[in-house]
């Protein structure tokens, strides 16, 4: 009797479907780290673009410096960075962020911020040219939460970037 309802339960579970159910992975990694200008010390506004969505990060004043880190500068989203997910109803470009009047569309479907999670940096000298310092931005455990409490997991993102400085 134990080995039929055993059975009976096995097969239940075999036959058990998901429903097909597949997330689309907004997958931010492979698109570039875009910025407006030429990128300084100062620069504080990152962005990456993925056809209609972007992936946007304010960094805290004074992270970015021309200085080789001997260990990877922190911090903590929220707090001194923010890092948002903002979802559009065409698609956009990096006009919407660094023209002085931004253009009316795309317009915003939905912005999501960062819930929690930290921003790593790491500078060194350039190899080639020592007047430059490169840097490298990392996001750490990021967590983005919608108005209705929902979690997003589909979104991948890891190393948001890397660009270089001149020195002052």
């Amino acid at each position: 009797m134990r080995k039929g309802i055993f059975l009976l339960v096995f097969l239940g579970l075999i036959g058990c479907s998901d429903g097909e159910l597949q997330i689309e992975t907004i997958d931010f990694d492979a698109v570039d780290l875009n910025f407006c200008g030429t990128a300084t010390t100062q620069t504080e506004l990152f962005f990456k673009l993925n056809e209609f969505d972007a992936l946007i990060l304010n960094l805290d004043n004074g992270l970015i410096r021309n200085q080789a880190s001997t260990d990877t500068i922190r911090s903590a989203i929220p707090g001194g960075s923010q890092v948002r997910y903002r979802l559009f109803d065409d698609t956009v470009n990096s006009a919407y962020f660094c023209d002085v009047v931004p253009p009316v569309t795309p317009g915003v479907v939905e912005e999501i911020p960062g819930q929690s999670g930290e921003v790593l940096i790491f500078t060194t000298r350039s190899e080639t040219d020592t007047t430059k310092f490169e840097h490298t931005i990392r996001l750490k455990n990021v967590s983005f939460v919608n108005d209705a409490g929902e979690r997003l997991t589909n979104i991948a993102v890891d190393d948001f970037g890397a660009f270089t400085t001149a020195q002052n």
